[in-house]
């Protein structure tokens, strides 16, 4: 079989007869199950009408991911940070210390969802900012928590030999911290700048947006010697849809409509895990980094 479809659970049990009705409906193989009561892949002989798919999984918290059978398991990992790998938007809850998250998460979900140019809103937001003390970094830092399965992403994939990257248009203080409680092998990010007291209200020059990202994908590419299929990316925003679009495989993950519109993989429901059986890892293969599950 040339093709899979992946069939991953938000909140197992994944019913048999649904997994059937798509079987069925795809004109699929007998399904190989992954994850008892979690996740199955069905075999095809190609790509999967998704249309057909997302019909029968109407109303169900399954997520539906095609993928080519050769070539799943990737070498290479490149995620966003925020909405992605932690489960907020780290500017947004900075902003909250200056008494500004609601006007600066405005602009974060305009410059999310494609509606403004990253880079301007970027500065702006970080414009409105000046003065706070760098006291209140740490206490955002405290706040910050992981989306469920990142750890065990990372884990999996750096175990079995992929190479993984945290890339965000938020900033280094921040994705410095989240790379090392989450495993990744580098981080990239955007600087904000400061007096040593309190922000001055401006970011480091280039700013990484967009394009950043792409190219950081493809730097990746070739210092590590990788074909585009052996590459993947995840994130939620406008920004992310390049790197996801040159990437093997490029999952939007509970993201902006804009995004999700245009991604070839979607998570909806589930959690970074999903990631995992994409790439057709079983349960007994997924590392639990200490503190998982406890």
């Amino acid at each position: 079989m040339a093709w899979v479809l992946t069939l991953i659970a938000a909140r197992p049990p994944l019913d048999p007869d649904l997994v059937a009705r798509v079987r069925e409906g795809v004109r699929g193989g007998g399904p190989d199950v992954l994850a008892e009561g979690e996740a199955v892949d069905i075999p095809l002989d190609a790509p999967p009408p998704m249309r057909d798919v997302a019909s029968i999984l109407a109303g169900a918290a399954v997520d539906a991911i095609p993928v080519p059978a050769a070539g799943r398991r990737k070498r290479l990992l490149l995620a966003d940070m925020d909405s992605t790998i932690v489960t907020g938007e780290t500017l947004d809850e900075l902003a909250a210390f200056a008494g500004l998250k609601e006007r600066i998460a405005a602009i974060t979900r305009r410059s999310m969802n494609g509606e403004i140019d990253f880079a301007d809103a970027l500065r702006e937001r970080v414009g409105m900012l000046r003065g706070l003390k760098l006291t209140a970094l740490e206490k955002t830092w405290r706040q910050v928590r992981l989306t469920e399965g990142a750890r065990e992403l990372v884990a999996t994939m750096r175990a079995h030999g992929a190479v993984c990257a945290l890339v965000s248009g938020g900033f280094t203080y921040f994705t410095a911290r989240v790379a090392a409680r989450a495993g990744f092998d580098a981080h990239f990010a955007n600087t904000l700048l400061d007096d040593g007291t309190a922000l001055t209200g401006e970011v480091g020059e280039p700013i990484l947006d967009r394009d950043a990202k792409l190219k950081t994908l493809l730097a990746l590419r070739t210092e590590h010697g990788l074909a585009a299929e052996e590459t993947m990316a995840v994130g939620d925003g406008a920004n992310d849809l390049d790197m996801l679009r040159a990437a093997g495989l490029g999952v939007a993950f509970h993201a902006k409509p804009i995004v999700a519109a245009e991604a070839r993989a979607r998570v909806t429901h589930g959690n970074l895990r999903a990631l995992l059986f994409a790439q057709g890892y079983r349960a007994g293969e997924i590392v639990r980094p200490p503190g998982v599950g406890e």
